[in-house]
C-alpha cells in the first residue's frame, strides 16, 4: 500500500548461424523465405535422412534459450522472492534484462547493428537510468516481497548496463552496419538522430503534471513515473524501423529481443490491472494509475501484429517476415 513501503500486491540483414540471407524475386519479396517449408538448408527433398536442417537447429536454439529464461525465473521465484503477487514486477524486469542480453549477444557476436533502432536504445537507457534514481533512494515503488530488497535493483542496473552496451555497439564499433536510413522516427525539424525527442520531451511534461506520491518526494515520484510512461513508448521507433525495412525480414535475435521486452510488459500490465489504484496523487486522484494502465495497453496494442508473426516464425522455425506498411511512412 501507499505509505512508502512498496506495492500491495551495411549488408542485407544476417541471421547469424541460423538462416541464410534472403534472395529477392522480381516482386521484391524474399524468394527463399517460405513460411511452412520443411527445410531451409537446401529447399528440396535431398535433406531427408541427412543431419538436422538449419531450421530445426535454429528452433532448438530458440527453445533452449527461452527454456533457460523460464527455468531461471522459477529459481528466482521459489528461492529469491516471497512468492508475493508483486513478484510480477520483478519478473517483468527480468524479462527486459533477458531481452537486452539477447540484443548484446546478437550485436557483438555478429558484429552488426542491422535492424536495431538506436532511438529505442536511447529511450530505454533513459528509462533504466531515471528509474534507478528513484528506486535507489526510496522504497515506495519497489515490490513488497524480498526481491525488492536488492534483486530488483540489481536487475535494473544490469538492464541499464546491457542497454548502454548495445547502444555503444551500434554507435561506435559497428556503426558502419547501422541502418540509419530506416531508423528515422521523428526525423522532422530536429537534427538527424534526435527523433526520440518527440517522445522523451512530451512524456516528461506529462509525468511532471500527472504522477503518484508514494515516495513523498517530487523528484523521485516524477522520475519513477517518467520511466513508467516513457517505457510504454520506447518501442515505437523499433517497430517503425521494422516497417521501413524494404523486405520486411527481421533478424531472429532482434525479434527475440523485442518479444522479451513485450513479454515483460505483459507481466507488468497484469500486475497494474490489480494494483493501479495505489498510484494516486497527493489529492487522492487515481489519474496516474489510469494513465499507467492506458500507456501500457497502448504499447501492447502496437505490438499485437509483431507477436502474431513472431509466434508463427518461431513455431515454423522460419525467418520473421513482417508485412510492409505504406502507412508507416505517414508517421512522424
Amino acid at each position: 500500500g501507499a505509505g512508502g513501503s512498496g506495492y500491495g500486491s551495411g549488408p542485407a540483414p544476417g541471421y547469424g548461424t541460423s538462416y541464410p540471407a534472403p534472395r529477392y524475386n522480381g516482386a521484391g519479396a524474399p524468394a527463399n523465405v517460405q513460411l511452412g517449408q520443411k527445410d531451409l538448408s537446401d529447399g528440396g527433398d535431398s535433406s531427408k535422412g541427412k543431419k538436422p536442417s538449419i531450421a530445426l537447429q535454429a528452433l532448438n536454439k530458440n527453445v533452449l534459450m527461452w527454456a533457460g529464461f523460464f527455468t531461471a525465473s522459477l529459481f528466482v521465484y521459489f528461492l529469491m522472492s516471497g512468492k508475493d503477487f508483486s513478484f510480477l514486477m520483478t519478473y517483468g524486469a527480468m524479462s527486459r534484462m533477458f531481452g537486452f542480453g539477447i540484443l548484446n549477444l546478437k550485436t557483438f557476436k555478429s558484429q552488426r547493428a542491422t535492424g536495431v533502432s538506436v532511438k529505442t536504445l536511447q529511450l530505454y537507457s533513459i528509462v533504466f537510468f531515471v528509474r534507478l534514481t528513484s528506486i535507489v533512494r526510496h522504497e515506495g515503488y519497489l515490490p513488497y516481497d524480498k526481491s525488492g530488497d536488492w534483486l530488483y535493483h540489481f536487475i535494473e542496473i544490469m538492464a541499464l548496463i546491457f542497454s548502454a552496451s548495445a547502444l555503444y555497439g551500434c554507435m561506435v564499433p559497428f556503426k558502419a552496419t547501422y541502418q540509419s536510413e530506416c531508423d528515422r522516427f521523428g526525423e522532422f525539424s530536429v537534427p538527424p538522430g534526435f527523433g526520440a525527442l518527440y517522445l522523451a520531451v512530451p512524456v516528461l511534461i506529462l509525468a511532471m503534471l500527472l504522477h503518484p506520491n508514494l515516495n513523498s518526494d517530487w523528484f523521485s515520484d516524477v522520475a519513477w513515473t517518467y520511466a513508467m510512461y516513457l517505457e510504454s513508448f520506447a518501442m515505437i521507433p523499433q517497430l517503425y524501423m521494422f516497417q521501413k525495412q524494404a523486405n520486411g525480414v527481421v533478424e531472429l535475435m532482434t525479434a527475440h529481443f523485442v518479444a522479451a521486452l513485450g513479454f515483460g510488459r505483459i507481466m507488468e500490465f497484469i500486475f497494474w490491472v490489480y494494483s493501479y489504484q495505489e498510484l494516486v496523487t497527493m489529492s487522492g486522484s487515481k489519474g496516474p494509475g489510469y494513465m499507467a494502465l492506458f500507456s501500457q495497453f497502448v504499447q501492447l496494442a502496437l505490438m499485437v501484429d509483431f507477436f502474431w508473426y513472431y509466434i508463427t516464425a518461431v513455431k515454423n522455425a522460419t525467418p520473421l517476415v513482417l508485412p510492409s506498411s505504406n502507412a508507416a511512412s505517414n508517421m512522424v
